[in-house]
């Protein structure tokens, strides 16, 4: 079946909905209930204040959708396609009339990722990890997840936090990458001329409003014949991975209101849960598709441009002599969010999350893995704790899990990074290259309460060297974030 291949599925009397499959979009010409239900004393869930269209949540969401295929590793297998779309289909049939906006574009993308999540853009597409899939131990749990997603599109709750950001215009948003928002502990994108810091807006909820995405949600699974509480166990194994891991992952963007399982069960109780056939064997099939599939990566690791060649591959050849930084400087900018001065013979390297600026030979392939051996990186991370001293132990600790070897080299120490208050730590570690190494960190919090961070990486035997250029780097940052 080709992308513009179009199925139908229809309902005896009653109009039909239309699925286009991925780069396919599901939209919901009319309500179509699976069974005639009931629905007893259910919570009433009312859309928060937006000052954006419907027809704009579209807009916004199909551009972003279109930058996030082309971001993350989009897996493309029929029988995936097919079930995540009949999933789709059969919560979307279910959802409220009054909320499943005409306009609305849907479409369920599978993402060959390993952590535990899965996200919604404005106006309709869905994304779904191969880990949550993977992680869920029947349909229901997937589909929960789905329905809590679905709901945040129907509820309109991307745009609504745009609304309470002053200043953010329809044009800004639509161009923005928003798909690099989600997962893996990372922050908003960064790569020039994005509108960075956007998808705190569009994806970072509330407590109030995950509370309404799970109780909408939930009633949307029992009309889907779906059992409620089948939701709150996957939040339930969400949890336990995310502290078992160290990484948020879906929790950072989905934080919990509390007493999630217990006010989930206590809605279900006061739904009728509408008859379905059994799946659970179309399920293990279902799950044992993806053994056929290359591994899956984690967010973590490079994006899918540098598989694709946008961007070198190495600077120079690692082990040949790298130049000390030249004594001029030029203005570089890290999408709308920061601005910096770095040394001319230093060369830019960006990623979904963050800037690298190197010299040559100082980035590039050793023994199957990059490295970069000179140099610093900006970037942003999620940030666990609105305590500054917290959230860099957080992120420290993240460094040392990916470095084994990395160690404190003195005690952290308080200053001022772009008018704001830092935290700057020494830290040691074993180069690429055999030698030791001096790692340099430093973090602040942006305005959304990210963590932004300024890092500096130098084998022992150049410390001096380099030293000056790396304050003069961190003296030169400046913050955009509106703070």
């Amino acid at each position: 079946m080709n992308d513009n291949t179009c199925r139908v599925i229809a309902q005896s009397g009653l109009p039909s909905l239309q699925i286009r499959r991925r780069r396919r979009a599901v939209s919901t010409l009319a309500l179509v209930l699976l069974a005639p239900i009931v629905l007893g004393a259910q919570t009433k869930v009312t859309p928060p204040k937006n000052k954006y269209t419907p027809e704009q949540d579209v807009e916004i969401g199909l551009k972003a959708a279109e930058e996030a295929r082309k971001e993350f590793p989009v897996i493309d297998n029929d029988r995936i396609d097919d079930y995540l779309d009949r999933i789709g289909a059969r919560l979307v049939e279910a959802s409220p009339a009054e909320l499943n906006n005409h306009v609305f574009q849907y479409s369920f993308t599978p993402l060959n990722l390993k952590e535990i999540n899965a996200f919604a853009l404005p106006g309709g597409p869905m994304f779904v990890n191969r880990g949550m899939v993977e992680a869920a131990s029947r349909e229901g749990e997937v589909a929960g997840v789905m329905a809590h997603e679905l709901a945040h599109v129907l509820l309109r709750h991307g745009t609504a936090n745009a609304t309470k950001a002053q200043g953010f215009q329809i044009g800004a948003l639509a161009g923005a990458i928003a798909g690099a928002v989600v997962g893996g502990g990372w922050g908003e994108l960064i790569s020039q001329g994005s509108q960075f810091g956007l998808g705190t807006w569009l994806m970072k909820y509330s407590r109030e409003y995950e509370k309404q995405a799970d109780l909408l949600g939930a009633q949307i699974m029992a009309r889907a014949g779906y059992d409620p509480r089948d939701l709150g166990r996957m939040f339930e194994t969400i949890q336990k991975s995310s502290k078992s891991s160290g990484g948020p992952e879906w929790m950072s963007s989905h934080p919990d209101p509390g007493n999630r399982s217990q006010y989930i069960a206590k809605e279900a109780s006061m739904l009728q849960i509408a008859r379905r056939e059994d799946t659970s064997t179309q399920f293990e099939s279902f799950q044992a598709a993806f053994n056929s599939l290359p591994p899956a990566r984690s967010m973590s690791e490079p994006s899918r441009n540098s598989d694709r060649g946008e961007g070198p591959a190495s600077v120079g050849r690692i082990g040949d002599r790298v130049p000390p930084p030249a004594t001029q400087y030029r203005t570089a900018q890290g999408g709308r969010l920061f601005q910096v001065n770095v040394p001319t013979n230093w060369q830019a390297l960006s990623s979904n999350n963050s800037m690298k600026f190197v010299p040559q030979n100082a980035y590039g392939p050793v023994e199957g893995q990059t490295v970069f051996t000179h140099g610093v990186e900006l970037g942003v991370a999620r940030a666990p704790s609105r305590d500054l001293r917290e959230a860099t132990d957080a992120f420290i600790d993240a460094l040392a899990r990916a470095n084994p070897g990395l160690r404190a080299a003195g005690d952290p120490r308080t200053l001022t990074m772009s008018r704001r208050t830092a935290i700057g730590t020494p830290l040691v570690g074993q180069s690429a290259l055999g030698s030791r190494e001096r790692i340099g960190v430093y973090t602040t919090f942006l305005s959304d309460g990210n963590l932004f961070y300024y890092l500096t990486v130098v084998p022992e035997e150049d410390a001096s060297s380099y030293a000056a250029a790396f304050e003069r780097v961190g003296n030169s940052i400046r913050l955009n974030d509106g703070r």
